[in-house]
């Protein structure tokens, strides 16, 4: 069996501090192209560049946010691929989703992902008006969270970042319930990526939807980040950087409250500031 690909990788490098040049080694984050192929029939459905590790996460979240799948049933079976040419080696960047023999999925949502970056960004194919038509409504409102836990959140989820801290050069996105407790973090070299991790493992875990929690991304929110928290029902998104304008008209058309520049003691709310006392 082939060896998993490694979520880090060693590469020489060269310190220059006071015009001297000093050999280091240092350790890279890992990206690699992740296919994720439905069968019966084969058919690939995205090519995104990822961080190795969560694969099946990643492909059930990805399904999952852009509404093929609705219900953990709805998959029969998650594996890599086996290329059976060569000595029936398991192919890690390849992973076969096979879907419920009763589903017939729409599949035209998905011809923008034919090939993602690890960048998070918008093909131009997207708008508000997709997700209305999907038929997702705008999250109630009821939960509330005070300031002191919303300061909390960036230094909790630094703090788990397993591989963020060997390497400097992944995101996270961290789950936390209204007590701020963090329940769940993924970290890959794009935000969406990281999320959909996140997503998917509550996904084959039967824990959706995410009504009851915050989530924390790194870095800023975008289309695709408030997209797919829309998809799950999370109320608070939270992020350590500015969001997108459309990230902000989204969060205001589906309620959301959406919270940018956490850092330290500030904060910037752009929609539903009645979630937070």
């Amino acid at each position: 069996m082939k060896k998993s690909p490694s979520n880090k990788k060693k590469a020489k490098i060269w310190v220059v501090e006071n015009h001297n040049f000093v050999t280091h080694l240092d350790q890279l984050a890992t990206e690699e192209p992740l296919e994720i192929r439905l069968t019966l029939p084969q058919q690939t459905i995205a090519v995104t560049m990822r961080t190795p590790g969560e694969d099946f996460d990643l492909a059930a979240g990805f399904l999952y946010s852009e509404g093929v799948i609705k219900n953990r049933e709805d998959i029969a079976k998650i594996s890599y691929c086996i290329d059976r040419e060569i000595d029936g080696e398991q192919q890690q960047n390849i992973v076969n989703v096979t879907l419920n023999s009763e589903l017939n999925p729409n599949l035209k949502t998905l011809e923008r992902h034919f090939f993602t970056t690890s960048a998070c960004g918008v093909c131009g194919k997207v708008s508000i008006e997709s997700l209305q038509i999907k038929g997702f409504s705008a999250i109630p409102l009821g939960l509330e969270v005070s300031t002191e836990i919303i300061y909390n959140l960036p230094d909790k989820l630094n703090t788990a970042q397993r591989i963020f801290k060997s390497t400097g050069g992944l995101h996270a996105v961290g789950l936390f319930d209204t007590q701020g407790k963090l329940l769940k973090l993924r970290e890959d070299v794009g935000r969406h990526n990281a999320l959909d991790k996140l997503i998917g493992s509550e996904f084959l875990a039967g824990q959706l939807p995410l009504n009851n929690f915050i989530v924390m991304v790194s870095g800023r929110s975008s289309f695709e980040i408030l997209q797919k928290c829309i998809t799950v029902g999370v109320p608070i998104v939270c992020a350590v950087s500015a969001p997108s304008s459309l990230a902000v008209e989204i969060a205001k058309e589906f309620n959301i409250t959406l919270v940018g520049f956490l850092r330290g003691r500030k904060f910037n709310i752009y929609s539903g500031m009645e979630r937070i006392k």
